[in-house]
């Protein structure tokens, strides 16, 4: 089985916001993210692999393969292009929370936003606290 290369480690957060975010609008979403986080999930923030930044973690069990590891609740990443939100499950259960999130694109499980201001910071907590319900539900 290939090692997961994404693990929890004590990077400096807010070190790795300071020189990764390539904009004064994303450093302050970041900083405002990782208190929204934080106050949501309960957890301090956390660096993961070279570039995410995430909030407590559960440990999961591949349904179609032999793959299993630790991964956090939920997460974000400042990358160039875009603010990564690593907040959604993709359960179907769950699609009705993105109705009413704003302006943002999709990857499989991710959420792509230019800049906090464009989503409905309301509807994301809601949509985070779906999020760890589900995850910490599943994987016990």
């Amino acid at each position: 089985m290939a090692e997961l290369k994404t693990r929890q480690h004590e990077g400096d957060v807010f070190e790795f916001i300071d020189t990764f975010a390539d904009t004064d609008q994303k450093c302050s979403d970041s900083l405002k993210l990782v208190k929204l986080m934080r106050k949501i999930t309960g957890h301090p923030p956390k660096m993961w692999g070279p570039t995410m930044i995430g909030f407590g973690s559960y440990h999961y069990k591949s349904e179609r393969s032999t793959q299993e590891g630790d991964w956090p609740l939920v997460g974000f990443s400042p990358r160039k292009a875009a603010i990564s939100l690593y907040v959604y499950t993709g359960n179907p259960e769950q699609k009705h929370l993105l109705a009413d999130l704003g302006k943002f694109t999709m990857g499989k499980a991710c959420i792509y936003v230019k800049q906090l201001s464009d989503i409905n910071v309301g509807q994301l907590e809601r949509l985070m606290r779906a999020t760890i319900g589900f995850l910490q539900d599943k994987y016990r």
